[in-house]
């Protein structure tokens, strides 16, 4: 899968990792994917999937950190949050909001299958161990569009590795290394306030 890095990213972990800032990030970062991957759906279809939507990516959110704490890297454990929600747009049949091809899945599936295999993940069950205990809210499913699956929104050829874009346009494989002097308030989703009342 092919993935953009940038100081957003970073931020962005570093505040999911970040005690007393953690659940803002948190709450953040669940409502603009849950916007993102909204504005790829079908307009007559975003309302049904928000609330799907909003539980589902919360829950990746665990999922990322821990991926971190079992030392993936920064892309890596982002990709594996991204194709939790591929598995979940396939078993949907929400290929419109894909981000990789129906017939790659497997392949990506067996690049993280230590991970997905500790955390009892499949693509039929892709939160795993990361499922909430009182669910994730429904939303209806389009099946019929598994039959001839259209994804303009996917980017085949990148099944083997994980693929970074740089902010410089330039994509390099694994990704780039953490910078030092990263700030929480870079995060698209913190403010300066919220990094001002915890007194740093």
């Amino acid at each position: 899968m092919k993935l953009h890095q940038n100081p957003r990213h970073w931020a962005s972990k570093k505040a999911l990792t970040t005690p007393g800032i953690r659940s803002v990030a948190n709450y953040g970062l669940v409502k603009l994917h849950t916007k993102i991957f909204l504005g790829k759906a079908d307009e007559d279809r975003r309302e049904e999937r928000r609330e799907h939507l909003d539980d589902f990516f919360d829950a990746t959110m665990d999922t990322y950190v821990a991926a971190l704490q079992a030392d993936y890297s920064e892309a890596e454990a982002r990709e594996i949050t991204h194709l939790q929600a591929n598995f979940d747009f396939y078993n949907h049949g929400w290929t419109e909001m894909m981000e990789i091809p129906t017939d790659e899945l497997a392949t990506h599936f067996e690049r993280y299958a230590d991970f997905f295999e500790t955390h009892d993940i499949t693509i039929d069950a892709p939160l795993g161990s990361f499922a909430p205990a009182d669910g994730v809210t429904e939303a209806p499913s389009t099946p019929e569009k598994l039959d001839d699956p259209e994804h303009p929104h996917a980017e085949g050829g990148f099944a083997d590795d994980v693929y970074v874009e740089t902010e410089d346009g330039e994509v390099v494989v694994g990704g780039g290394e953490e910078p030092e002097d990263v700030s929480v308030t870079e995060s698209p989703v913190v403010d300066d306030d919220v990094e001002s009342a915890r007194g740093d």
